[in-house]
């Protein structure tokens, strides 16, 4: 069976990638640029490229040319700061960089407007399951990458595939950076099965990106709870847009409020919204909640997707088999990562996890074997002797205020609470006091005009911290 990285003669006349401006690339375009690198970057031993990201064809177009050449690729944020990339790219010495065009330097090849570049002639040892390389924490610099194998990459694509039921015809759109283990997921699905993405760089705020979902007949969209909460404030279920039949959330917990918001319009209008979960330590996905029991099982992350399964741990050895019981979410399948890199010589490794994943998510599952996020392990404090689940608040928070984002941090009897509307204070307040028990000197509520996220939405916990820990 091929891999959806590999070269295939069914796909060749498919349109691979369009940009939303007229231009297009052909799978047999795809192959023929594989073909030409090959050529150009024969060497005796592995090699590991840098690919610094955006939502473009050229980009897209150098990470599938490095699968298919067997060349490892690390995919860098576009935005990460100029001295984090520097930092990244010393530790890791790739023998190549792949960028937009540098008019200054001569490219080795040219991709659709992206440049391959020399940047060192280090033999690396590279461990032959090693695919791919992606960072966990944004746009931080950190050095700790996840390692992924050619096993996990397919597998996974596979899985989504399936439960998603993605054809050839199916033409999603890129609403996520393809760095990011959910936005490169979306590409790597559809890849499997022929289908065209269109890449964008243009953003849901943008009203070029809906006129290339009109124009273009974008069936699908992709989105972290932060995107589907700004669709909600721009009026996204009053478009017209009667093609895109298929809208698909991971990344985090979307409140239950906009959760029900989103799959009775889905219902409504005969359309999908699939609510998943997924760590880039599993590739991308571990769960989907099937569409037919969203409205039953609002607030679950669903089933174990195909291929996969899950277990509530209370320790490493000791598995919790009654439902409503919190543990941690243990996950087992094929599309378990093999393990951190820190350093190039870590690019030598193996599988340092034999398919178990410990999530650091605390869970349970119901009666009906449907799983439900309780919180992070690490986000967990106490207020005067009480147990307080952070993600537990921000989530109650979330979905009885709809005029206000909401996030929390703290430490032991020390909790504060960060909130983007400055004039409903007294009423949040009265909320937590009536809701959680704690009385008001037991926590602090912080007035912010934009709660931080990198750019896969995803809240910068740290941040708050510091900016509570200044404002005391």
């Amino acid at each position: 069976m091929l891999n959806f990285f590999d070269e295939n003669p069914a796909y060749e006349n498919h349109v691979l990638f369009t940009n939303g401006a007229g231009h297009s690339l052909t799978y047999k375009d795809w192959y023929t640029h594989s073909r030409n690198l090959e050529e150009k970057l024969s060497s005796p031993t592995r090699q590991l490229a840098a690919i610094i990201c955006h939502n473009t064809i050229g980009s897209a177009l150098s990470y599938l040319c490095c699968l298919q050449n067997r060349i490892v690729p690390l995919l860098i944020d576009h935005d990460m700061d100029i001295e984090l990339r520097q930092r990244l790219l010393s530790i890791y010495k790739p023998n190549y960089i792949f960028k937009p065009v540098d008019d200054e330097v001569e490219p080795l090849y040219t991709l659709n407007g992206y440049g391959v570049y020399q940047a060192n002639d280090i033999a690396h040892n590279i461990h032959s399951d090693l695919a791919l390389l992606l960072t966990t924490s944004g746009s931080t610099g950190s050095p700790k990458l996840v390692r992924q194998s050619y096993t996990n990459i397919q597998s996974n694509a596979a899985s989504i595939a399936q439960y998603l039921k993605i054809t050839a015809q199916d033409h999603p759109i890129s609403s996520l950076p393809m760095h990011y283990t959910f936005g490169l997921s979306v590409i790597n699905s559809h890849v499997l099965c022929g289908a065209c993405e269109c890449l964008t760089e243009a953003t849901v705020f943008d009203k070029e990106f809906w006129n290339i979902c009109q124009n273009d007949e974008i069936t699908s969209i992709a989105g972290v709870p932060f995107t589907y909460e700004c669709l909600k404030r721009i009026g996204f279920m009053a478009m017209d847009l009667p093609k895109l039949t298929l809208m698909i959330q991971a990344g985090g917990h979307l409140s239950t409020r906009l959760q029900k918001e989103y799959l009775e319009f889905a219902h409504k209008t005969e359309k999908r919204f699939i609510v998943m979960y997924g760590q880039t330590e599993a590739t991308a996905r571990m769960s989907y909640l099937p569409f037919d029991m969203g409205l039953k099982k609002i607030g679950s992350i669903g089933i174990a997707i195909p291929g996969g399964t899950f277990h509530i741990m209370e320790d490493e050895k000791t598995e919790i088999t009654q439902p409503h019981v919190t543990g941690e979410l243990c996950y087992e399948g094929p599309n378990v990562t093999l393990g951190y890199a820190h350093c190039a010589e870590d690019l030598a490794l193996g599988d340092m996890r034999h398919g178990r994943l410990y999530t650091g998510d605390m869970a349970y599952f119901d009666e009906d074997g449907y799983y439900y996020i309780a919180g992070r392990k690490k986000r967990f404090i106490k207020v005067m002797g009480k147990r307080v689940n952070m993600d537990e608040m921000e989530e109650l928070l979330k979905s009885a205020f709809d005029f206000s984002d909401f996030a929390c941090v703290g430490q032991d009897d020390d909790l504060h609470v960060f909130m983007t509307n400055n004039t409903h204070q007294s009423e949040v307040e009265d909320f937590l006091i009536e809701k959680t028990g704690l009385h008001l000197r037991c926590f602090t509520i912080h007035h912010i005009k934009q709660i931080p996220k990198n750019t896969s939405g995803k809240t910068q916990y740290p941040e708050l911290k510091a900016l509570a820990e200044k404002q005391g």
